[in-house]
């Protein structure tokens, strides 16, 4: 009996903890709803935030504090100004300090740092004397400030600066690619990073500089296709991680790979090819996104719509479109984020899943993407 119920509080545990709640306003109240699109918390509150790790941040009485899934206050409202939970911690404001606390409350022993910064994958900027460096989540010191400048981490690796040349770094403090670049792409894949030195543009991949013929500009890797853009005389194409053209640069604009296929632009019309460069959706449209994991892209006429790799239109092109809050999902594409795509009408904002339905068939004041907690 003992294990029966200790299955079933299991199962009700995981459930509570997997759910995902977009944050939504109407008749100018915050709340938040589920993927049935039934409120899990009521409007009630006049500032509210996404949730992020299983807390949301909410005002009451011009003081911030902090809610669980339920609604119920898991951190009174005792401070000035919150940021979002990473990592385990939040930075908070509170008698004009800056701290780090965990979710109950407790506060992290860190350095003195001349400013404060969120803990992103589980490290956290440090500045100090006009340097940058890291430290954990434990509060320990894992980079002496040294750097004159640490971008956003992403795929546990960040851009670094040294003077006036770039390199890359890890979550570790360690040196992956040395800064001797001009310029380094902000985004790390096995596949590479694309990089300046001197008047040549390349891939950075394996410890090697491979050049690409006549580039002018790189952009970075996107997802597994093994291949990124790059333009060659005002024209652009793709290259793979040996900086060879595996698609000629007969294209005006183009976006990354995803699904095997890609938007690329002639003239004013956007349509998408293949790893071949074969044609496989007619330029037709005004412009074009990428294809999200489920096989759906945004595409463009005087609107925003929804087509899937056949090129079917699945939802109607009479929406705008934007990502929100995509660091909070891990995803800065447009359109669909998850199950749900974010779209803006002439009523609000609303959520559609695949099938082109409105979730709830509602539409909000305002509303933020679906977050995992």
């Amino acid at each position: 009996m003992r294990t029966l119920f200790t299955l079933i509080l299991s199962i009700c545990f995981t459930f509570s903890f997997a759910q995902e709640l977009a944050l939504v306003r109407e008749d100018g109240l915050f709340g938040y709803i589920n993927t049935s699109g039934e409120y899990a918390i009521q409007p009630q509150f006049e500032k509210a935030k996404s949730f992020s790790e299983g807390l949301a941040a909410v005002e009451k009485e011009k003081t911030w504090g902090f809610i669980n899934t339920s609604g119920e206050w898991e951190l009174e409202p005792e401070y000035d100004k919150v940021k979002y939970f990473n990592s385990g911690y939040a930075l908070v404001l509170k008698d004009d300090q800056w701290r780090y606390i965990d979710a109950s409350g407790k506060e992290l022993e860190a350095p003195v740092s001349d400013k404060y910064y969120d803990f992103e994958e589980g490290v956290a900027l440090i500045r100090q004397n006009d340097k940058i460096g890291l430290i954990d989540t434990s509060g320990k010191t894992v980079l002496e400030p040294s750097f004159d400048e640490i971008k956003e981490f992403r795929e546990g690796h960040a851009k670094v600066r040294k003077g006036e040349l770039w390199g890359m770094i890890n979550t570790k403090g360690e040196t992956v690619i040395p800064a001797e670049y001009e310029e380094i792409g902000n985004t790390y894949s096995d596949s590479g990073v694309y990089g300046k030195k001197g008047d040549d543009f390349g891939i950075i991949h394996n410890g090697t500089f491979n050049v690409i013929e006549g580039a002018d500009k790189v952009w970075n890797f996107h997802g597994d296709s093994g291949l990124t853009y790059a333009r060659k005389d005002k024209k652009t194409g793709f290259v793979n991680s040996q900086g060879e053209w595996v698609i000629a640069p007969d294209f005006d604009k183009v976006r990354a790979f995803s699904n095997g296929l890609a938007p690329v632009a002639k003239g004013k019309m956007w349509g998408y090819i293949n790893t071949k460069g074969e044609t496989v959706i007619d330029f037709q449209y005004r412009d074009a996104e990428v294809f999200s994991e489920n096989g759906l892209a945004p595409v463009k006429e005087k609107d925003w719509g929804f087509i899937d790799t056949s090129g079917n239109l699945i939802i109607p092109m009479d929406y705008d479109i934007t990502a929100g809050l995509a660091f909070l999902s891990g995803n800065n594409d447009k359109g669909f984020l998850g199950e749900f795509a974010r779209l803006k009408s002439k009523k609000g904002w609303g959520f559609f899943n695949t099938k082109g339905e409105l979730l709830g068939n509602k539409w909000y004041q305002n509303a933020e993407p679906f977050v995992k907690n």
